[in-house]
């Protein structure tokens, strides 16, 4: 004969009051407000894309738009393209991540991995200075710098140079909160293994933080693909190619809207309405292509 416990009886599952009426208004109210600000905020955002789109769609969908350049186009003269200015874009911004994006990589993997004591306060407090310097104070340092005291002329190495301390601080900061999102169980059992830790850095710690560490280095790239500041300071306008990056002027899309604001014919109003949406375009692929990234990573993770 046996005999039954508590144990064996079913437990019954708690039953939860009813919210009161007070907290679902409440409730339905904080959601409305929520939603409100939403489409407010909503509304430039969306008024801003659409005026831009429905004032440079008829120039970026001439052929000519993408592969010319404004080489012997008058102000006045509608026509040519925005080549030289793409061109200049891409390797203005190309530059600065070879620079920015490996020292970003490793201040961010000293804070996180190795950082102790009063250099990795220092580093850190400058990080955070360098995130709110404007850029054209970015502009007038490689200015006074670059120009001014070495001699160096005015060209597109000099933006890329001005460009690099505003990408810098961005890759630091997403770079370093990727790494802090690493287990440290991946860590400690690398270590129990024997692998020493730079190892462990370079094939535990990086590949998994990787995903987010793209996202974070494209999204600084689309940020500074649009600065004017640089380009108006450091470098001169030029309505053909200059391959030549250490000396010359070259087009870039924000030089160019910048150059042809001052044209008043309607044929310059074209032009700035077309790269603008250029550059909110390009800048769109960009955002894209760090989320399909980050989405493939995680995937084949």
């Amino acid at each position: 004969m046996t005999t039954s416990t508590t144990l064996d009886k079913p437990v019954k599952a708690p039953t939860f009051r009813n919210v009161s009426a007070a907290r679902r208004i409440k409730n339905n109210l904080a959601t409305v407000v929520v939603t409100l600000c939403f489409l407010i905020a909503l509304v430039p955002l969306v008024w801003v894309l659409g005026l831009v789109v429905s004032k440079g769609f008829t120039a970026i969908i001439s052929s000519d738009w993408w592969f010319n350049s404004q080489k012997g186009i008058l102000p006045e003269q509608t026509g040519g393209g925005v080549y030289h200015a793409i061109y200049g874009t891409i390797v203005q911004a190309a530059v600065a991540s070879i620079i920015a994006v490996p020292l970003g990589i490793m201040a961010a993997v000293y804070l996180v991995e190795y950082g102790r004591g009063r250099l990795a306060k220092v580093t850190t407090f400058m990080v955070d200075i360098l995130a709110g310097v404007p850029s054209i104070v970015a502009a007038l340092f490689i200015f006074a710098l670059w120009i001014a005291t070495l001699g160096m002329p005015q060209s597109s190495f000099a933006v890329s140079l001005a460009l690099v301390l505003l990408m810098l601080p961005v890759v630091v900061r997403s770079t370093e909160e990727m790494l802090k999102l690493v287990p440290d169980e991946l860590r400690e059992a690398s270590y129990a293994l024997g692998v020493p830790k730079w190892k462990t850095i370079l094939r535990i710690v990086i590949p998994t933080a990787a995903p987010g560490m793209i996202s974070g280095i494209l999204l600084a790239l689309a940020r500074v693909m649009g600065e004017t500041a640089p380009v108006l300071v450091l470098v001169g306008y030029s309505k053909s190619i200059n391959q030549n990056i250490f000396d010359g002027n070259m087009a870039s899309l924000p030089l160019l809207i910048y150059q042809e604001l001052a044209n008043p014919e309607a044929a310059g109003r074209e032009r700035v309405w077309g790269a603008a949406l250029t550059l909110i375009l390009m800048i769109a692929v960009l955002y894209l292509a760090a989320a399909g990234v980050n989405k493939l990573l995680t995937r084949n993770r």
